[in-house]
């Protein structure tokens, strides 16, 4: 079984490759909402968050609770379009949100 750790670290990387696949799906398609921007912002807020969990940073909490937002924000966007790309987008942002906010209360 995953340690609250390693299920945060495993979910920022499960999460950071479906906002990069998103982004390059959406490529040149309408948007009405903030996708692909927040797929963007999240794929830069998980990879920070990878970062300071690495180095067990003082900072981990916070990087980890801003990163639970900005996931939240990007499933709730990436949610409203039917494309399928975007369904697994907003699933996997919504898993990392889930072990952000776990690690961000630990």
């Amino acid at each position: 079984m995953l340690t609250t750790y390693e299920e945060c670290i495993k979910a920022c990387q499960e999460c950071l490759i479906d906002c990069k696949n998103c982004l390059i799906q959406m490529a040149g398609k309408e948007s009405m909402n903030d996708c692909p921007t927040c797929c963007i912002l999240c794929m830069e807020t998980c990879n920070a968050c990878i970062s300071h969990l690495l180095a067990n940073s003082p900072f981990t909490k916070e990087y980890c609770q801003l990163c639970s937002e900005i996931c939240e924000w990007c499933a709730e966007q990436c949610g409203q379009h039917p494309h399928e790309h975007c369904a697994k987008c907003a699933e996997s942002c919504t898993i990392c949100a889930e072990a952000c906010r776990k690690m961000a209360k630990n």
